[in-house]
C-alpha cells in the first residue's frame, strides 16, 4: 500500500456513524444501520467510521462491535473508506483490528486507552503494539490531555501509523505538536471535536475532521469542508455560527449529551436513530425543545 498516498484521502469529513438501538429490546436495529449509511453515502461521506464515540463504542459487546463493523463495510461495499473504531486492552484492540481486516475494513481508528492509569511510555507501548499487529493501516485517536504528545514523535515514523485523530481542544499544543512531528511522515491530522473547532485546527494543520453532524444536517459539514479548502473565510465563519448551537448542545453535560442530540435530532426530522444505550439518558424536556429549535432554524422542519 502507498501510505502516504492512503493518508491523503483522510483530508476529509470523518463521518462517525450512529448505531441504532431498538426502543424496547436495546438492541442493534440492523435496518436502521444501513438507512444511516446510505444516508452518509447518499450525502458525501468519503469516510465513514464505525465503532467510535458518537457510535456508542463502549456500550457494545466485542461481537456487536464486529457485527457493526461487518455490516459498515458491507453497506458500504467500497463507495468509501470504512475506518473502523477498536479499543479496549492490546489483546482485544488486535482481536477487533483484525476482524476488521478480515471483513474487509480499510483501516482502523485505535481509541485511546480508557485505563484509568497510564504513562506517556505505556500509552507508546499500547499503540505500537496494535498498528505492528495489524495489516491495515491506523489511525490514532488522542483525546486525554494528560497524556503527553511526545507519544507521536515515537509513532509517526511508523508507515502504518497514517492519522491523528486529535480530539485535545488547546490550540498552542496542537500547533507545537504538529511542526514538531514535521511533515516527513505518513500522517493526516484530523480534528477529533468536529465542526466548532474545525476552522482553527485547519489552521494550525489538520486538514479534516470528524462529524457526528454529518447524520443530521451533511449538507453544514460538507459546505465548511469546502469553504476552509477554498479559504473562504466569511462562508466559514457563517457556517461556524450556524452549526455552533448544535454542537454546544452535544458539549453539554462535559459532552454528556454528545450522541442524544445527535439521535434525538434524527428522530424529529424522520431519520431512524432509536434510543442510546446507559449510560446515557434519552433528552430531558428543556434540551428536546432546543434540538427542535435548532432543527426549525435550520429549515428541517
Amino acid at each position: 500500500m502507498n501510505y502516504a498516498a492512503f493518508s491523503k484521502k483522510l483530508e476529509t469529513i470523518s463521518a462517525i456513524n450512529i448505531t441504532p438501538f431498538d426502543e424496547q429490546t436495546r438492541r442493534i436495529d440492523c435496518g436502521g444501520l444501513e438507512a444511516n449509511i446510505e444516508f452518509l453515502l447518499a450525502h458525501g461521506a468519503e469516510v465513514i467510521v464505525p465503532c467510535g464515540n458518537t457510535g456508542e463504542f463502549y456500550a457494545l459487546t466485542l461481537e456487536e462491535a464486529k457485527q457493526v463493523t461487518e455490516r459498515v463495510v458491507g453497506i458500504v461495499n467500497q463507495r468509501a473508506i470504512v475506518m473502523a473504531g477498536i479499543g479496549y486492552s492490546v489483546a482485544t484492540a488486535i482481536e477487533l483490528g483484525r476482524h476488521a481486516q478480515q471483513v474487509g475494513a480499510d483501516c482502523v481508528m485505535i481509541h485511546q486507552p480508557i485505563h484509568p492509569y497510564i504513562t506517556t511510555s505505556g500509552a507508546v507501548t499500547y499503540y505500537r503494539n496494535v498498528i505492528e499487529g495489524l495489516d491495515i493501516p491506523s489511525i490514532l485517536y488522542l483525546k486525554d490531555a494528560q497524556v503527553s504528545d511526545d507519544i507521536l514523535l515515537s509513532l509517526a515514523p511508523l508507515d502504518k501509523c497514517v492519522g491523528v485523530k486529535y480530539a485535545i481542544n488547546d490550540l498552542p499544543r496542537f500547533t507545537h505538536t504538529v511542526r514538531r512531528v514535521g511533515t516527513g511522515h505518513n500522517i493526516a491530522w484530523i480534528c477529533g471535536t468536529a465542526e466548532k473547532w474545525a476552522p482553527f485546527f485547519f489552521n494550525a494543520g489538520a486538514k479534516g475532521f470528524t462529524s457526528g453532524l454529518m447524520n443530521v444536517h451533511p449538507d453544514l459539514s460538507i459546505r465548511m469542508l469546502q469553504a476552509l479548502r477554498d479559504q473562504d473565510w466569511p462562508a466559514v465563519w457563517k457556517l461556524w455560527e450556524d452549526v455552533l448551537p448544535f454542537e454546544n448542545l452535544r458539549a453539554k453535560y462535559n459532552a454528556g449529551n454528545n450522541v442524544v442530540v445527535v439521535k434525538e435530532a434524527m428522530e424529529q426530522i424522520g431519520l431512524r436513530a432509536g434510543v442510546t444505550r446507559e449510560p446515557v439518558d434519552p433528552l430531558n424536556a428543556s434540551d428536546q425543545k432546543e434540538v427542535c429549535m435548532i432543527l426549525r432554524t435550520w429549515g428541517l422542519l
